[in-house]
């Protein structure tokens, strides 16, 4: 084997030759530099490691795991924020469905002893054995809430709906006149065919006559607007209120009024007095009912009345 070797301060290369076991040692050797080598690097290595592992390697691993740290806590923080967001929307909602329950209640006329909303119902059982309990998972709470919330939503629609049909009835309950117009009085005249007081024959009085001292109140029978204030020349001084839905209830004869077109009245307000003006013989309230200006029997009104438990004088029964 030839080697050619070439130096800067020699005109002319030099060669060197090599036998076949020349170049064999020549090859081990650099294999067995290498592989010292790499003994030494491994040492040396290992050695300086070991002294490196305390001040370097665990204040990294040291920072790694506070930083996985942080990050849990940041992550567990913020689904603790937001279940505690949905817990807050729940109990505002647990709330409205008491307000709406205590309110339908009412208007069903369950007593608040019957039925309280803001106690927790009844509920045990035998304690379960440790083999069928298990915790809840994150997920699984999450979904909890999900429905939890799904069925507050339904339910609260649902009795919102029955609030306002509960709504509904109440105001046309107390847009008919059911309610007597004096307190104290005793009937004179029914209602149908009667022998009139002044021509004498027979005619269709077209309400009822209730006798009452001049001056006595006068009350709105239903809520509703004072539609007319004025003298009619047969039923005097006269108040008339619309209902609504073509009802109206008139008053007649009246000493004086204390309303005015257009006020709205409450029903049993206090609207005028007993008088005897116009076609009469005496002081009395005439008192009328009419549907879309057809005349209706007040009697049956006062009956509703007596079936949802009201008091009627005794004098004014029929």
């Amino acid at each position: 084997m030839n080697i050619i070797l070439v130096s800067d301060s020699l005109a002319k290369s030099r060669s060197v030759t090599l036998s076949q076991a020349q170049v064999v040692l020549v090859a081990l050797g650099i294999l067995m530099a290498g592989f010292f080598l790499a003994m030494a690097t491994y040492v040396v290595t290992m050695r300086f490691s070991t002294d490196l592992r305390n001040p370097y390697l665990r204040s990294l691993l040291a920072s790694l795991h506070e930083a996985d740290q942080k990050r849990s806590e940041t992550e567990m923080k913020e689904t603790l924020n937001s279940l505690a967001v949905r817990v807050g929307e729940l109990q505002a909602r647990i709330l409205r469905l008491d307000a709406f329950g205590e309110r339908l209640a009412k208007a069903a006329g369950i007593k608040p002893t019957e039925f309280r909303f803001d106690e927790k119902p009844g509920q045990g059982g035998a304690a379960p054995a440790p083999a069928f309990t298990r915790d809840l998972t994150l997920p699984e709470f999450r979904q909890m809430l999900e429905e939890i919330s799904r069925v507050l939503d339904d339910r609260t629609d649902k009795m919102g709906v029955l609030d306002s049909v509960f709504m509904d009835d109440r105001l046309a309950r107390k847009t008919i006149p059911t309610t007597l117009p004096v307190a104290q009085g005793y009937y004179s005249s029914n209602y149908g065919y009667r022998i009139d007081p002044i021509t004498g024959r027979q005619a269709l009085h077209t309400g009822v006559d209730i006798i009452a001292t001049p001056g006595t109140p006068v009350m709105a029978a239903a809520g509703g607007v004072v539609s007319t204030v004025a003298f009619h020349p047969e039923y005097g001084n006269i108040v008339d209120i619309d209902h609504d839905n073509g009802l109206t209830s008139r008053y007649a004869h009246l000493l004086k009024s204390s309303v005015k077109v257009g006020d709205v009245v409450m029903k049993g307000q206090h609207i005028a007095q007993v008088g005897n003006t116009g076609r009469t013989t005496g002081p009395h309230l005439h008192f009328e009912v009419r549907e879309k200006g057809v005349p209706l029997n007040p009697n049956k009104f006062f009956a509703l009345d007596r079936k949802e438990g009201s008091v009627t004088p005794v004098a004014l029964r029929k």
